[in-house]
C-alpha cells in the first residue's frame, strides 16, 4: 500500500505536468462547480445570516433550529430531493437539468447556504455590542450596519466559508446522483476517485486524492491569508 501511495503521488505530478486532458477536465469541472456554488451561497447567505443575527422576531427560535438541522443535512438525501425535482416526471423536469453541472451546482449550493447563514448569524450575534451601538449612533443605514458588522466578524465568517467550500468540493453522494459521473462532462474529483477505487485503479485514485488535497490547501491558504490580514 505504501508503494501504491508513493506511485500515486508520482502519477499525480506526471498527469499534472503532462497536461493530461481528462485530469484537467476533472479539475476544471470540480473547481468551477464548487466555486460557483460557494459564490452564490455567499451572496445569499451573508445578508440572510446578518439579518437573523441582528433582528429579534417571532419564530426566530424555530427558524434557528430549522437552520441548524439543514447545516447537518445528509448530502445524499439532498441529492435525492433534487433528483426527484429535476427528473422527467418531476416538477422541474422540463428544464432538462438532470445530469448536468448546473444540477451539481444546485446540490452544492443548497448544502452550502445553511452553513454560511448559520456561521454569519453566530458571528454577528457574538460580536461586540458596543460596536453596533457606535455604528447606529453615527446614523448608518441598516445595510451599512450589516456590512460593518460583517467586516468586524470577517474571521469567523471566512471560517464558515472555508467549511462550506470543503463540504462542497468533497461532496460525492449528492453530485453523483444529480450529475451522473459522466466522463468529460460531470465527473469530479470525488466521483472519479470512487470510480477508480471500484475498478481497482488505486494509483489513479490516490493521484486524484493528492491533487484534490493540494487544491483545497491552496484555496484554504488564500482565504486564511485574507482572514488573518490586518485591516
Amino acid at each position: 500500500m505504501e508503494n501504491e501511495f508513493l506511485d500515486g503521488i508520482v502519477r499525480a505530478f506526471v498527469l499534472l505536468f503532462t497536461f493530461d486532458a481528462e485530469l484537467w477536465n476533472i479539475i476544471l469541472v470540480s473547481v468551477r462547480v464548487s466555486t460557483t456554488a460557494i459564490f452564490i451561497a455567499i451572496l445569499i447567505g451573508l445578508p440572510l445570516g446578518s439579518y437573523l443575527g441582528l433582528k429579534n422576531f417571532k419564530g426566530k427560535k424555530f427558524l434557528t433550529n430549522l437552520l441548524n438541522t439543514f447545516m447537518g443535512f445528509p448530502p445524499v438525501v439532498m441529492g435525492l430531493i433534487i433528483f426527484m425535482l429535476l427528473s422527467r416526471s418531476g416538477p422541474l423536469g422540463s428544464l432538462g437539468l438532470l445530469y448536468s453541472t448546473t444540477a451539481m451546482i444546485l446540490a452544492q449550493l443548497l448544502l452550502a447556504i445553511p452553513i454560511i447563514i448559520g456561521t454569519t448569524k453566530a458571528a454577528i450575534e457574538s460580536g461586540d455590542p458596543n460596536i453596533k451601538e457606535t455604528i447606529i449612533s453615527m446614523g448608518s443605514t441598516e445595510t451599512q450596519l450589516c456590512w460593518e458588522l460583517i467586516k468586524d466578524s470577517k474571521r469567523s465568517i471566512i471560517a464558515g466559508i472555508l467549511v462550506a467550500f470543503g463540504q462542497a468540493i468533497s461532496e460525492v453522494g449528492a453530485v453523483i446522483i444529480v450529475g451522473g459521473n459522466i466522463r468529460w462532462n460531470t465527473r469530479t474529483f470525488t466521483t472519479a476517485i470512487v470510480l477508480n477505487t471500484r475498478m481497482g485503479e488505486f494509483g489513479m485514485a490516490i493521484a486524484l486524492g493528492v491533487i484534490l488535497i493540494g487544491i483545497t490547501f491552496i484555496l484554504n491558504y488564500i482565504l486564511t491569508h485574507i482572514q488573518t490580514k490586518r485591516d
